[in-house]
């Protein structure tokens, strides 16, 4: 069976600063800021939510059908998809536009300046959940364009295909009411821990409160080195983090955590066994540059 992930297919450049920020950009002077950086490190990798979340899922053995957007740049991108063996059927490509693009300078304490690009994400919506498939037995609504989501939650909720909320970096894209509207479509609802207090503030409820509505068979708050904490009906249970073997890139973390979380779901594991397997992976990514250069050992498979 496969497992539909809807959201963002991008092209990530990272780049390094080799100094600080704060020694470049003067307070008194932010009303006139003309910086320029010199990064001499560049790198190009293959990015966005979905694509992220199938890397995992398919390095898993799970089957993961992407449900995205590409621009005319996007053909590489395709590609590798189809490389893995996934079905590429429900990509979009748009020839008018650019494939979603990340521009990201770390400086040297680890502060960030990204430039984002929505490109073809903005066209994701165009293509609909599909309904004449019975091969899809589970999905996810990860960060995409505003219109995608809203359209394909609405779309799985009508289909009765449970799914996944991930809001990630689009939750400021939603207020109140739509955060209602999708956690009383979704099955579980999937966040870190700033976007978990984002959300209920948003909605003005608590995560206790959340998770006993009777739609949700529970809320996964994600706390980076500390694992995660589950809300099930009410009760809150942590579950232990797994240390690194080195910290080199937190970029697709949370994506190959929810690429386990669905492999673990697809097999009707509890979902405590879900996210444990989660914090292994995401110990495993966080040691590797990049959203999709990590490997998982058949061993750590096999002891999940």
């Amino acid at each position: 069976m496969s497992v539909l992930i809807c959201g963002s297919l991008a092209f990530d450049t990272i780049t390094n600063f080799p100094g600080r920020f704060a020694q470049q950009i003067l307070p008194e002077q932010m009303h006139i800021l003309n910086v320029s950086f010199l990064v001499p490190t560049l790198r190009r990798e293959f990015g966005g939510c979905a694509g992220n979340i199938a890397y995992t899922l398919q390095l898993l053995g799970g089957a993961p059908l992407v449900m995205a957007a590409v621009g005319s740049d996007g053909g590489e991108y395709l590609q590798r998809l189809e490389s893995w063996g996934l079905d590429t059927t429900l990509v979009r490509r748009a020839n008018d536009t650019y494939t979603a693009q990340a521009i990201i300078i770390t400086d040297e304490d680890n502060n960030q300046i990204t430039a984002f690009h929505p490109g073809a994400m903005q066209q994701a919506h165009v293509t609909a959940v599909p309904t004449d498939r019975t091969d899809i037995a589970l999905a996810i609504i990860a960060p995409d364009g505003r219109d995608a989501m809203l359209m394909h939650a609405a779309q799985l909720a009508s289909a009765k295909i449970p799914f996944i909320f991930d809001p990630g970096q689009g939750l400021p894209m939603f207020d109140g009411a739509d955060l209602r509207h999708f956690t009383e479509q979704a099955t579980w609802v999937a966040v870190n821990d700033y976007e978990g207090r984002m959300l209920c503030e948003r909605m003005g409820t608590t995560l206790e409160a959340l998770s006993r509505q009777p739609n949700l068979r529970g809320v996964i708050v994600t706390l980076g080195a500390e694992g995660c904490e589950l809300w099930q009906r009410g009760q809150r249970v942590h579950v232990p983090g797994v240390s690194a073997t080195a910290v080199l890139d937190p970029t697709g973390c949370g994506d190959a955590f929810r690429g386990a979380l669905l492999y673990g779901l697809q097999l009707g594991w509890t979902l405590e066994r879900c996210v444990a397997l989660g914090n292994r992976i995401g110990a495993l990514k966080i040691a590797e540059r990049g959203g999709q250069n990590h490997r998982i050992p058949a061993e750590m498979l096999a002891a999940a």
